[in-house]
């Protein structure tokens, strides 16, 4: 066991950690706050947590040495997965570098068994700022073990924002004063390119020709090592049926799901389908909203619409919504509003009428948004504004924005009766104005 510790840090000392392209994430504050907390990044594998730690390494050892900084990797096939190897890390970390380790980097360390208890341990009995990244819901707020709770802080990674895929792809605008007939071509440019092959960082970087074979093989790694692994599927085929169905939907619900897997000849009865989707949701590959009601049996019984951590796997798996622009405008701004950290719902009448995202406040609703890419057609745009000024009407909210392609206004809306004031704002615009 030490041999390969020992082969590890030496690797890790030899390192060269790699500049980063910034994001905005302040992950430094985080350095100077009084109580030491264990600081979790958490999130879909690939969204750049192990980057984000490095910038956070790289300022680190401009004021200390190598030897008081380890990181380590927990997805290294030469790591065992025994409890054995955490207890003898830190000892022997200590013992060939002859110096007190103050920082401690661990990517994936819920691969390990009895990680929680180990984690609580060192973090009760040393004096070091621990930092962790993990891509399941097993580190998470809502599931982290019981000994942790109370010392750790959860930072939720997403793709990038649009406004950090502009970073990436070295776009600088003073958003206070645009040049609009100048500035705004190069960022619907931008937009297509952010809406079709999303933001992964490495995928962004990446050649044109080579994004959607890279996302493929980023899926291919999700369903193996995030899934079927970790917990231990046997009916892989399945599995996959289940997520190409998934990405070819708006919404599902389980029985209609289960129906459609059973007559494509797939063995699997209706709590495993249950079970499959509630791994994909804990991988942070997708994730579900519920129907707007006050009653908890409404929501539960109505379909549930289904959203991807990413646009690539919408474009590069799916058989129906590759290039489909409404679906693919209303997934980014499902994942934006998730990254913004807002409780939302869908809401739909009897009629059958929808407004796409209610974004609850507390216990008020305080906002709902329409998301519509092409609203040239009037009749589309009085469907799409009918349905909202409904909406505003049953849930009592006069806040009502349509996200659209290019149309950007305000009008005062009437149905039958009912007026409101509805905004429309382009998607670009709402994406780089958090307000």
């Amino acid at each position: 066991m030490n041999h390969i510790i020992k082969t590890i840090l030496a690797e890790w000392k030899g390192k060269n950690i790699p500049a980063v392209i910034s994001r905005d994430i302040n992950i430094q504050g985080y350095l100077n706050m009084k109580i030491n907390k264990i600081l979790v990044l958490n999130g879909f594998r690939r969204v750049g947590k192990t980057y984000i730690l490095y910038g956070l390494a790289n300022d680190i050892l401009k004021s200390n040495s190598r030897e008081e900084v380890v990181q380590i990797n927990f997805e290294d096939e030469r790591i065992p997965l025994k409890t054995e190897f955490l207890s003898d890390l830190l000892p022997t970390a200590e013992e060939i570098f002859d110096k007190k380790i103050k920082y401690l980097f661990l990517d994936e360390l819920h691969n390990i068994p009895n990680w929680s208890k180990w984690l609580r341990r060192t973090y009760d009995n040393r004096d070091m700022r621990i930092f962790v990244s993990g891509s399941s819901s097993r580190m998470s707020e809502e599931e982290i073990p019981t000994e942790l709770r109370g010392r750790f802080l959860e930072i939720k990674i997403f793709p990038l924002s649009f406004k950090e895929f502009l970073k990436f792809k070295k776009l600088s605008f003073d958003f206070k004063i645009l040049d609009y007939s100048k500035e705004k071509p190069i960022i619907l440019k931008a937009l297509a390119e952010y809406i079709t092959y999303g933001g992964l960082p490495e995928i962004v970087l990446e050649d044109e020709g080579k994004k959607l074979e890279l996302a493929q093989s980023y899926y291919s790694t999700v369903i193996k090592r995030d899934i079927a692994e970790r917990y231990n599927i046997k009916n892989e085929e399945s599995l996959k049926a289940l997520l190409k169905l998934l990405l070819d939907s708006k919404e599902y619900s389980v029985s209609k799901t289960y129906n459609t897997l059973k007559s494509l000849g797939h063995k699997v009865g209706k709590s495993t389908v249950q079970k499959y989707i509630s791994y994909i949701e804990n991988s942070y590959f997708a994730f579900s909203l519920p129907i707007f009601s006050y009653k908890i049996k409404n929501q539960m019984q109505y379909p549930k619409k289904i959203y991807f951590i990413d646009n690539v796997f919408i474009n590069s798996i799916s058989t129906k919504f590759s290039n489909n622009f409404g679906r693919l405008y209303e997934n980014i701004v499902a994942v934006e509003l998730k990254r913004r950290k807002k409780e939302s719902y869908y809401w739909k009448n009897m009629e059958k009428e929808e407004v796409d995202f209610i974004i609850k406040e507390d216990k008020e609703i305080g906002q709902l948004i329409q998301v519509c890419y092409d609203l040239t057609d009037q009749d589309t745009k009085k469907r799409e504004i009918r349905a909202i000024l409904k909406a505003s009407k049953s849930l009592k909210c006069d806040d009502l924005i349509i996200i659209n392609q290019d149309y950007f206004g305000e009008e005062e809306a009437e149905w039958f009766g009912i007026k409101r004031k509805v905004k429309f704002i382009p998607l670009w615009k709402w994406l780089l104005d958090e307000n």
